[in-house]
């Protein structure tokens, strides 16, 4: 079987050697979430515009150690593959995850749920295939022989849901358009706007993110597609942490949002929209539908898109 990111693994195995030598050398001691070593936090690389998932969840992150004295180093990582490999060395504590990669790190039996972001008291979100407005473009049957840029393989919006999506429609993904691997929702959507390509997949959140800051010029776009209701990204943590600190951790983000002086504004989820709180009761139940609805994203396929998308194009007419 063909590992999608087998182009990248050389690069990505030295980019985690060198973490793991900084993480060594700055903790040799067991990371408790003290100020002397605090818990290691590492976010998938789902930017969207001019900011990420730093500065979604620094806020909230804040809040918690502020109330409950639990320090975190917060990173972000350059792939999701690599956030997944954290976890099954034991160098990350916490992370943030699609239903894609928690699935990889949780069958590595390296990741349990911490919790979830529950915004007017639904802990869902959707998945977007948007295209431009002069393009005639205006379902997903219209992408067949046009280009589709996409986020990371690994991401379950900006890549899993619209290639199932592709699928449902009767197009091969592989061979029946070009997609583009962008990289991330925002490289997606730019592209779009740009013209370099003739539809992007993103999440809404994304979408909606992009225009609240004006990083994206909505009145050239439109959504011709969206998913189904989509588990939230999950809060994850290391399974190797002690029990007992598994329990502060879901106190602490279960209840936060109750805490005197922590504002609304500081318990963001995905995508920096305010939550209402964070579930931390959620149990793998919580993302098995997302994953059984995946299933005919197989690594296979997602090995051809990526050889499909790395070949040569052919020269224009």
């Amino acid at each position: 079987m063909l590992d999608p990111m087998s182009k990248t693994a050389p690069f990505l195995l030295l980019a985690w050697a060198v973490f793991l030598l900084g993480c060594d050398r700055a903790n040799p001691l067991p990371r408790d979430g003290s100020a002397e070593r605090p818990l290691v936090v590492l976010l998938v690389p789902a930017e969207s515009g001019r900011t990420n998932l730093l500065d979604d969840y620094r806020p909230l992150m804040s809040a918690v150690t502020r109330v409950y004295k639990i320090h975190f180093d917060m990173r972000m990582a350059s792939s999701y593959a690599t956030v997944v490999e954290g976890m099954k060395a034991g160098q990350v504590d916490i992370a943030h995850f699609g239903a894609v990669s928690y699935r990889m790190a949780r069958d590595a039996q390296a990741a349990e749920l911490l919790g979830v972001a529950v915004e007017n008291g639904q802990a869902v979100y959707y998945a977007g295939i948007f295209a431009r407005q002069d393009s005639g473009i205006n379902s997903i049957n219209d992408l067949r022989g046009r280009t589709l840029a996409t986020g990371d393989p690994n991401s379950t919006s900006s890549f899993n849901y619209p290639v199932a999506m592709l699928i449902d429609a009767g197009i091969d993904p592989a061979r029946d358009l070009r997609i583009v691997l962008a990289g991330s929702h925002s490289a997606s959507l730019t592209a779009l706007e740009a013209g370099q390509v003739d539809a992007a997949a993103a999440s809404i959140n994304a979408y909606e993110k992009m225009l609240r800051e004006g990083s994206l010029d909505g009145s050239q776009l439109k959504e011709i597609a969206r998913s189904e209701p989509i588990p939230n990204p999950p809060l994850a943590m290391w399974t190797g942490l002690e029990p007992q600190l598994k329990t502060t951790l879901r106190n602490a983000f279960g209840s936060i949002h109750t805490q005197p002086g922590v504002n609304p504004e500081m318990i963001l989820g995905y995508g920096g929209k305010v939550a209402d709180r964070y579930d931390t009761s959620i149990n793998d139940g919580f993302i098995e539908p997302a994953l059984t609805r995946l299933a005919t994203v197989t690594d296979e396929l997602k090995a051809d898109i990526v050889r499909a998308a790395s070949a040569p194009r052919p020269p224009s007419p």
